[in-house]
């Protein structure tokens, strides 16, 4: 262990804002706020790896991968997806490393950063995962409400937006366990879409069809397996793979953050989520990698209505080919598959967006009216002050403010490129941190790190860099795509900046022998003890239950043998 492990090491003055997170306590200069209510750890192991395979998988995988192929070719997008599923997999073992030493009530990577890196980070990061989860709220809202426009129906959208908002808003007002146990069957439903669907491609593609006619590789071959993008030649096939990683990417951001911020309120942290982070392994593989193949597989590059199509699923791969292989129920199957998808990842990113904005109470970098709790371990005001995002999607009803709406979209297209940046940052100084103080045993660790983290943070600012690169080829220039690709950067630098400029006499970041890594810890590993305790009463209980019956057995079989016994006598 270190020497904070023995009491003999201080953490210095200059984190004492930082540390109070541990315990819920706000520093004296901040407002004071509940210290003694805590969220309660209702999300089971179950809960945890359930959402984290299907929690947030929206709209991204089942539409927006249409464009892609449109764009790029299916050999390309699945090229693209490959290489984001290892740059995902480098950022969820540095998330998940940090995250699980000291798992704390309110804790988030932002609170992480704040405590190893600089109070000016995880103040920036904490902000920008508050309104990023928000306007994903409201984006997937508005998905939802669209995609049920496939169908006539009179209701006005205004309607189905409002019913969408207030049941997602609900069932984050119910204790967690209500939360986790929704997600788990919304996910699990997510799955078994996703499973069907991949093995309705295999089935598609074998000429199991109403035709009976083997598709194969066909578009592969015509149209082609490799689009170009911009420009003719090798150049126009690169800009071409480009497009679909930056484009793609939108699938996955803020995805292993999710588990974090779920730490405060799942049971056994330390052990639950490693388990998680290696389920988000398996949906990387699973269903993005095997999903991408099977699109590009069934629906050719050049469909109409890739691009063109109408409301949701009518712009969905899937549904395309499904039309071309005239089968006719699925494609409303499917529509309410993706209308579920949107639905559970809106209601995935309100818990998301609330306990961001809780985490920051609990650091004293919000007004300490979110850090409290109701008698359901719910912070409630931070769920109703981050459901007013859901408002946003009203702007749709308008053809006139649905520019409004996209201009708030634009915040959240980079916001999952910075996150991962940061993540990268919080991860080498903890090391750091660990180094200069002599902890060596850590709950969680990749055989691949550090070279994953370098990896990823090169590839993430290189990403972030080249997110709206098309806009810069003669012809294509767009104020409207330049924002998008790029107006959360200036965001976020404003937002770090300005608590830089108020806390200028603080360092730019702690010492790692000044990072404190002990606060917490006891109350971690008493946790885990208390777990562990009740693990072993239960078995106890079981193994007493199992030796009771078997008295009981073996009294009811001595007692069947006497009286056989005695009759065999009497027989005799």
């Amino acid at each position: 262990m270190h020497e904070g492990a023995t009491g003999k090491k201080e953490p210095n003055e200059g984190l004492h804002r930082t540390l109070s997170y541990a315990h819920g306590d706000a520093e004296a200069t901040t407002s004071s706020h509940v210290a003694d209510a805590k969220v309660r750890r209702g999300i089971h192991s179950r809960h945890a790896q359930m959402i984290a395979i299907g929690g947030i998988i929206g709209t991204g995988l089942f539409v927006g991968s249409g464009q892609a192929l449109a764009v790029t070719g299916p050999g390309t997008l699945l090229l693209a997806y490959c290489i984001i599923c290892v740059l995902v997999y480098g950022a969820t073992t540095t998330i998940i490393t940090v995250g699980t030493y000291i798992p704390l009530d309110g804790s988030s990577m932002a609170a992480h950063a704040a405590r190893y890196v600089s109070e000016s980070l995880g103040f920036a990061m904490g902000w920008l995962y508050w309104y990023t989860f928000g306007i994903l709220v409201a984006y997937e809202i508005t998905a939802a409400a669209l995609v049920i426009s496939y169908w006539p129906n009179p209701v006005h959208i205004a309607a189905w937006l409002s019913i969408l908002w207030l049941v997602i808003v609900g069932l984050n007002m119910l204790p967690v366990r209500f939360y986790a146990e929704s997600e788990f069957w919304f996910a699990g439903v997510k799955v078994i879409m996703i499973v069907g669907l991949i093995l309705f491609a295999l089935i598609l593609a074998a000429g199991g069809g109403p035709s009976h006619e083997a598709i194969g590789f066909r578009y592969w071959r015509s149209p082609g397996a490799v689009n170009e993008y911009l420009v003719d030649g090798a150049a126009g096939r690169f800009c071409a793979l480009l497009y679909a990683t930056t484009f793609s990417l939108f699938s996955f951001v803020l995805g292993p953050e999710t588990i974090v911020l779920m730490s405060g309120e799942i049971k056994s942290p330390r052990k639950n989520l490693p388990r998680a982070a290696n389920s988000v392994i398996l949906r990387l593989v699973f269903f993005y990698v095997l999903g991408v193949l099977a699109v590009g597989v069934i629906c050719p590059s050049n469909a109409k209505g890739l691009l063109d199509g109408g409301h949701g699923a009518a712009a969905s791969p899937w549904t395309i080919a499904m039309r071309n292989a005239g089968i006719q129920a699925l494609d409303s199957i499917i529509n309410a598959g993706i209308i579920l998808s949107a639905w559970s990842a809106g209601n995935s990113f309100l818990y998301m967006s609330s306990r961001a904005l809780y985490s920051l109470a609990c650091n004293g970098m919000a007004p300490a009216v979110f850090s409290r709790i109701n008698r359901w371990g719910v912070p409630s005001n931070a769920v109703l002050f981050s459901a007013l995002y859901g408002v946003l999607s009203f702007l749709n009803v308008s053809s006139s403010t649905s520019a409004v709406f996209n201009w708030f979209i634009s915040f959240t297209n980079i916001g999952g490129l910075l996150s991962w940046i940061c993540c990268c940052i919080v991860y080498i100084r903890f090391k750091k941190a660990c180094a200069a103080q002599g902890v060596t045993e850590l709950p969680y660790e990749s055989v691949f790190q550090p070279f994953a983290v370098w990896a990823t943070l090169t590839f993430c600012i290189i990403l972030a860099l080249l997110n709206g690169f098309y806009v810069f080829f003669p012809g294509h220039w767009s104020t409207e795509s330049f924002l998008t690709s790029y107006l959360g950067i200036p965001v976020f630098l404003t937002i770090y900046s300005c608590h830089r400029l108020k806390h200028r006499h603080r360092p730019w970041a702690h010492a790692p022998g000044d990072v404190d890594l002990v606060t917490g810890l006891d109350e971690v590993m008493s946790l885990e003890e208390d777990e562990l305790s009740s693990q072993d009463r239960a078995s106890n209980g079981a193994q007493s239950v199992r030796e009771r019956l078997r008295r009981v057995l073996e009294f009811f079989s001595e007692s069947t043998g006497i009286a056989e016994t005695a009759g065999a006598r009497r027989n005799h």
